[in-house]
This record gives structure tokens, C-alpha cells and sequence, in this order.
């Protein structure tokens, strides 16, 4: 990749470590990389690109202990030792653009590839009775350790958002598989609260599309459980944080809702015991993830956090059309995984 606009090998011994994007001045919009990848032109180019991973894809039903079974889709590459695991964000799935993307270069590139969907993401509502939470952690440990069983080879993990977020959380975690060789997480949730306070005071397009989503998604786990859920006050409150609140109430076993916010942060002392090297890449124009909480992210020798001015939220398009340059900056991490 060329200088001015990537990392370079030379590059990973800086400190800090500065990931150079230089976007064409018509994409250094920081909302438009954010919302680009979601847009019609740009996510046909990502599924014309991912054709062949697709076409390749099986499904699985990983088994996550306690009855808990999630959904995945494997792509297996010709003569390939080594898989990766890729994990989307909050309402996102398997197919979100961005993990097609990044799926589609890896699996060019000689990886097999196991596209993960966290409970209740991709359509999935039927196989659990419990609802989704960003604080399900033990099942996603479950299915790591399912997928490192079953396919017995060296696994590098990579997410985006949440899903970054919960991969991160794997990573420090005593049950991640010995056969993890390293995480790359772009734009992660850092501070749980921070990023919905950023959604309030930002502009209204992520909080509609974020509510509609997630209505979806309830209705849909209502439809495959009929009788066991109604979300019907929990849908007339439209609102992100009035819907958080009604479902820690109803759904967890927090206090409150600043404590299940807390149940998923990732800054202060939660990454000081990691198992793998983690790579984390994120933008100072992220819409979402306010950049100063990068600072009380826990110091560790396995955690490398990566800067760029531009990006967006899980952006970093250096054109129209894949591959971005964050699906680049992780198979580069991966190669320095070993």
C-alpha cells in the first residue's frame, strides 16, 4: 500500500503508533465515511467483491455452552492453515458491509473465514429464548472456543464497533483459546456510556437508524417467541436510552442502566490482563467513539492503539468500493501475529 495513504511495515515500531489515511478531500467527511458503507452503491461493490466468499460460504450453529447456540457462515480457502473470525457491530451481521469487506481480502489473501452473528443479529432470533445484550460475553467465549476445536488452527480475531468491543473483552479473558494469535479491533466501543451520550448530541440520523434497527430486531424476537416476549411499551418509547434503561430493567440483572453501560467498558482496568496481542485502530472524527477515551484505555505489552485523523466510524475509504483501508490495516496486523 502506498505511503500516504496506509501504514508501513516501518510504521509499527512508532510510538505513538499514527495510522497515515490520507482520503481524497470529497471523503474526509468524517459522517460520510461513517455512513458510506451502508449506502447502496457502495455495499453492491462490497458484494460484487465478497462473490466468491459468499458462493464458498457454510453455515455453522456453534454450540456456546448452557444451551446457548449462535450462527456463523465459513468460507474455506484452497490449502489454508489459519482462520479468521470476523464480528460485526450492533445491528449489524455476517453480511454487514464492513465485514464483507474485510472477509473478501482475507479470504483472497488464503485465510478461511468464519463470519460470526452475535445472538439475535442476522436474523437469528429463533434460536435463543434470551434476548441479546452487549454484556453476553460468556457465549461469544463459548463459541471461540467451538470454533478452535473444530477447526484446530491458528484464529485471528478482528471486529468492528461492538463487535470490536466484545472481541477485546475475549482477549482478556482466561477462557480465550490458546490457539488466538491476535485481535484487531476497529472503532471499538470504548466507554459505553460515552458513545450513547455521543449519539444524544450528535446529528439525529444514527439515533433513527439505530431505533429502527433495533425495533426490528425486537419484533422479529417476538415473532419467533410468541408469548414469551412482548416489547410493545419497549417499542413505543423510540428513544435509545429510555429503551437501554427498559431493557436492563426487564432483561438483565443490573441495577441500573449506567451499570450495564459499565458492565461493557473496556477503559480502566479491563484490558490489563490480555491474552493475545490486540491491535486497535480508531478515528479522530469517529461520530461515536469520543477519541479521548483512548487515554484511560489500561496500559499492556500485548495492546497497540492506533490513530488516524480521518476515518470516520468503521470507514477509512480511500475510494469508493473495497477494499478500505482498515481491511488492509488488519491483514497487515495479522501478518505481525505471526
Amino acid at each position: 500500500m502506498a505511503a500516504h495513504d496506509a501504514l508501513t511495515r516501518g510504521a509499527l515500531a512508532r510510538s505513538p503508533a499514527v495510522f497515515e489515511l490520507r482520503p481524497p478531500a470529497l471523503l474526509r467527511s468524517g459522517h460520510l465515511q461513517s455512513l458510506l458503507g451502508s449506502l447502496p452503491p457502495v455495499a453492491q461493490l462490497v458484494r460484487q467483491r465478497a462473490a466468491a466468499l459468499l458462493a464458498a460460504a457454510q453455515p455453522l450453529l456453534l454450540s456456546c455452552g448452557h444451551g446457548v447456540r449462535l450462527q456463523a457462515f465459513h468460507s474455506r480457502a484452497t490449502g489454508s492453515r489459519r482462520t479468521v473470525v470476523l464480528l460485526h457491530g450492533w445491528e449489524g451481521s455476517a453480511r454487514s458491509s464492513c465485514v464483507l469487506s474485510l472477509a473478501a481480502l482475507l479470504y483472497d489473501s488464503g485465510y478461511d473465514v468464519v463470519r460470526l452473528n452475535l445472538r439475535d443479529h442476522g436474523g437469528s432470533q429463533l434460536l435463543n429464548r434470551g434476548l441479546f445484550h452487549s454484556c453476553r460475553l460468556p457465549e461469544l467465549i463459548g463459541a471461540l472456543q467451538t470454533i478452535a476445536q473444530r477447526f484446530g488452527t491458528p484464529l485471528y480475531l478482528a471486529g468492528f464497533s461492538l463487535g470490536g468491543n466484545f472481541l477485546l473483552r475475549a482477549a482478556a479473558d482466561a477462557g480465550l483459546p490458546a490457539t488466538v494469535r491476535g485481535v484487531v479491533a476497529i472503532c471499538p466501543v470504548l466507554d459505553p456510556a460515552a458513545t450513547l451520550r455521543a449519539l444524544e448530541q450528535g446529528p439525529a440520523v444514527y439515533r433513527r437508524s439505530l431505533v429502527r434497527r433495533w425495533s426490528r430486531s425486537l419484533r422479529a424476537k417476538q415473532r419467533a417467541w410468541p408469548g414469551v416476549h412482548d416489547f410493545a411499551e419497549l417499542l413505543h418509547l423510540a428513544d435509545l436510552r429510555r429503551m437501554t434503561a427498559a431493557l436492563v430493567r426487564a432483561h438483565t440483572d443490573f441495577a441500573d442502566i449506567e451499570a450495564y453501560l459499565q458492565g461493557y467498558a473496556i477503559t480502566g482496568q479491563r484490558l490489563v490482563q490480555l491474552q493475545a496481542r490486540c491491535s486497535v485502530l480508531l478515528a479522530e472524527d469517529d461520530p461515536l467513539i469520543p477519541i479521548a477515551d483512548a487515554r484511560r484505555l489500561a496500559p499492556s505489552p500485548n495492546l497497540t492503539v492506533w490513530r488516524s485523523r480521518h476515518g470516520g466510524h468503521c470507514g477509512f475509504m480511500q475510494r469508493l468500493g473495497p477494499p478500505t483501508a482498515a481491511d488492509r490495516f488488519v491483514r497487515e496486523q495479522f501478518e505481525t501475529f505471526g
